[in-house]
C-alpha cells in the first residue's frame, strides 16, 4: 500500500491495542496520537486539523453521540472510524447512525481492510478541508469584486452625469423650429449622442451619432464628438472657419480624428445644417440606420443618403443633400437600437414597421415613442437616442 500522510488521533482505552495499531499507521506515514479517553465537551481534544479519528465504542463515561452533537455544534467534520471488542449487529448500527465511516471488531484481523478505510477517510478530511479553503477564498475573491464592482458602478454614475450635462436642453427653439431628444442607456454609460444649436445668426446645425459597442469605451468617442463640434463652432465665431456649416467637412474631419484615435471604435452620425431664413436643410449621412423620417401632413419619407461610418476608412467619402423644409413637418432621427426593439425579425421589415409609426399625420415626440413602445420597455439590447425637430404654422 502507497505511504499516506495525515494527522490521526486514536481514542483507546486498551495500551497494547492502541500500540498495534498506531505501529501500522505511522508505517504508513501517518501522525498519531494516542488518548485514552476524550472530554464529551470536546475541548482542546479533537483539533481542526485532524484528518481522522479511531474510536473505541467502549471508553468510560463518554456519550459518542454526545461528541457528535458537539462537532456538529462547532461546524467540525470529522472522519470517524469505530472500533469495537463486541461484534454485535446493534454496535455496527449505532455506529453507522452517530456517522461513523466504518466499523473494525478487536483486536483487528485485517490490516488492510483498517489501512485503506483510513486512508480513505483521510482523502475526505483533505478534500474538505481543500473546499473549505477555497471556499474562503472565493467568499474573499467575491467580497474585493463587490467593492470594486461598487468602485466601477460610482464611476459608471458618475461618467453618466457629466455625459447627460454634455446633452443639450430639451427642447429647444430656434426662430420657429423645435429641437428635442431624448436618450435611453442599455447600460449607465452610453454610446449615443446627439447636439442641436445655433451658429451665427441665420443657421442652426444638429447632429445624432451611433458609437460602436456600448459602455465607457464608446461614451468617450461622443466626448471626441462633442469636442469636435465645440471646437468647430468656436472656429466659426473667431476664425470665421466655415468647417461647422459644411455637414460633408465634419463627417470628414470626425473621421480623421477617430482613426487617430485608434481604439478600433467607429462611429455612424447625420449631421444637418438648417438655413432658417430660407427653410432648407443640408445634411449628409455616415453610414446611419434608420434613416431620419421627414414627417408632413402629406405622409412620412425616409430622407435619402448613405456613406461610410466615421472611423472605419482613410478615404471615406461623404455627400451632401439638400431639401426644402415644408411650413409644417417634423423630422425624427434614431439610433439603430430603435431596430432591435420593433417586433419584425428582418432588417426591411423592421425599417417598413418604424415608418409605419409615424403614419396618419404630423405626431407629437411623445405620441412616436408611444406607438413605438418606448414607453412600455424595462431593459434594451443597445442604447436608443431620438432626436426631433418640428416646426408648426
Amino acid at each position: 500500500m502507497a505511504e499516506q500522510s495525515g494527522k490521526i488521533l486514536l481514542l483507546e482505552k486498551d495500551a497494547q491495542t492502541a500500540n498495534a495499531i498506531a505501529d501500522r499507521l505511522v508505517a504508513q506515514g501517518y501522525y498519531v496520537e494516542i488518548s485514552e479517553q476524550v472530554d464529551p465537551s470536546l475541548d482542546g481534544d479533537i483539533d481542526d486539523d485532524v484528518d481522522v479519528v479511531l474510536c473505541d465504542l467502549d471508553l468510560p463515561d463518554i456519550s459518542w453521540e454526545g461528541v457528535f452533537e458537539v462537532l456538529s455544534e462547532r461546524q467540525q467534520e470529522v472522519s470517524a472510524i469505530m472500533l469495537s471488542s463486541h461484534e454485535q449487529v446493534v454496535d455496527v448500527m449505532t455506529a453507522l447512525r452517530l456517522g461513523f465511516r466504518d466499523f473494525f471488531h478487536k483486536p483487528i484481523d485485517d490490516w488492510d481492510a483498517l489501512l485503506s478505510s483510513v486512508a480513505r477517510c483521510a482523502g475526505e478530511s483533505r478534500l474538505r478541508r481543500e473546499n473549505a479553503a477555497y471556499r474562503a477564498k472565493l467568499e474573499g475573491t467575491n467580497a474585493e469584486l463587490r467593492g470594486t464592482v461598487q468602485v466601477l458602478e460610482q464611476d459608471q454614475q458618475a461618467g453618466r452625469h457629466v455625459q447627460m450635462r454634455m446633452l443639450p436642453q430639451s427642447p429647444v427653439d430656434i426662430d420657429g423650429y423645435r429641437f428635442s431628444h431624448s436618450v435611453i442607456p442599455s447600460l449607465y454609460l452610453s454610446g449615443d449622442y446627439t447636439d442641436y444649436f445655433r451658429v451665427g445668426e441665420g443657421h442652426a446645425v444638429f447632429v445624432i451619432s451611433d458609437v460602436s459597442g456600448h459602455g465607457s469605451s464608446s461614451a468617450f468617442v461622443t466626448v471626441l464628438l462633442k469636442n469636435l463640434l465645440a471646437r468647430k463652432r468656436s472656429d466659426f465665431i473667431h476664425r470665421d472657419d466655415y468647417t461647422i456649416m459644411n455637414p460633408v467637412e465634419m463627417l470628414e474631419r470626425a473621421n480623421r480624428d477617430l482613426l487617430e484615435l485608434g481604439i478600433g471604435k467607429f462611429a455612424t452620425v447625420v449631421m444637418g445644417v438648417i438655413d432658417l431664413d430660407r427653410s432648407t436643410l443640408r445634411y449628409s449621412i455616415a453610414g446611419h440606420l434608420p434613416l431620419p423620417v421627414l414627417v408632413t401632413p402629406k405622409g412620412a419619407t425616409y430622407l435619402h443618403g448613405a456613406g461610410t461610418a466615421v472611423g472605419i476608412m482613410e478615404d471615406a467619402e461623404y455627400e451632401e443633400h439638400a431639401i426644402e423644409l415644408p411650413a409644417q413637418f417634423m423630422l425624427a432621427l434614431f439610433t439603430d437600437g430603435i431596430l432591435e426593439i420593433l417586433p419584425p425579425d428582418n432588417l426591411v421589415d423592421k425599417e417598413r414597421f418604424f415608418l409605419e409609426a409615424f403614419s396618419g399625420g404630423l405626431r407629437t415626440p411623445l405620441q412616436v415613442s408611444h406607438r413605438l413602445g418606448l414607453d412600455q420597455i424595462e431593459t434594451i439590447p443597445d442604447d436608443i437616442a431620438a432626436l426631433y425637430l418640428e416646426r408648426k404654422a
